[in-house]
C-alpha cells in the first residue's frame, strides 16, 4: 500500500546497480526536502533512538490525510526521512498505521547497506511515525 512517490523511488533503486549511486540518490532526496521550521526542532518532535539528531513534526489536514515534516543533522538520515515521507505521502492516519513499513523498505534493501545504528534509527523513525498516526484525531 505504498504511495506512488515511494513506488517511483523503488523503481529508481532497481535501476541503480551500485550502492554508492543509491546513497547519493537518497542524499539528494533529503536535500530536496524543505527545511524544518526551527521552531519545530524541540524535544516533543525529536525522535529518540537515532544516532543523529532527528525531528518529525506531524500534521493532519482537513481531509484526514496524515503528513509530516522532518529534519536531521545527517545528510543520509535526512534522505531516509524523505524516503519515509514518500512511503506515507497522502495516506490517512489509519492507512499509515496499516502500512507494513519493514516489508516496503525491504524492497529497497536498505538494511543490508545501512550501518546498524542507521538501521536502528530508521526503525525508530518508523515507530515514531506510526505512533503519531495512531494518536492523530480520527476524521469523519
Amino acid at each position: 500500500m505504498a504511495s506512488a512517490r515511494f513506488e517511483a523511488i523503488a523503481d529508481d533503486f532497481a535501476f541503480l546497480d551500485d550502492w554508492e549511486d543509491r546513497y547519493r540518490y537518497v542524499i539528494e532526496l533529503g536535500r530536496a526536502m524543505p527545511p524544518l521550521d526551527p521552531a519545530l526542532r524541540v524535544a516533543a518532535t525529536k525522535v529518540e533512538g537515532c544516532a543523529s539528531q532527528v525531528w518529525i513534526a506531524p500534521r493532519v489536514d482537513g481531509d484526514g490525510r496524515f503528513d509530516f515534516d522532518g529534519e536531521s543533522d545527517a545528510l543520509i538520515v535526512r534522505g531516509l526521512i524523505a524516503v519515509l515521507h514518500a512511503l506515507y505521502a497522502g495516506l490517512t492516519a489509519r492507512e499509515v498505521v496499516a502500512v507494513d513499513a519493514p516489508r516496503e523498505l525491504a524492497r529497497l534493501d536498505l538494511d543490508q547497506h545501512l550501518s546498524s545504528q542507521r538501521s536502528n534509527g530508521l526503525r525508530a523513525m518508523v515507530a515514531r511515525i506510526r505512533a503519531l498516526a495512531e494518536a492523530a484525531p480520527a476524521q469523519a
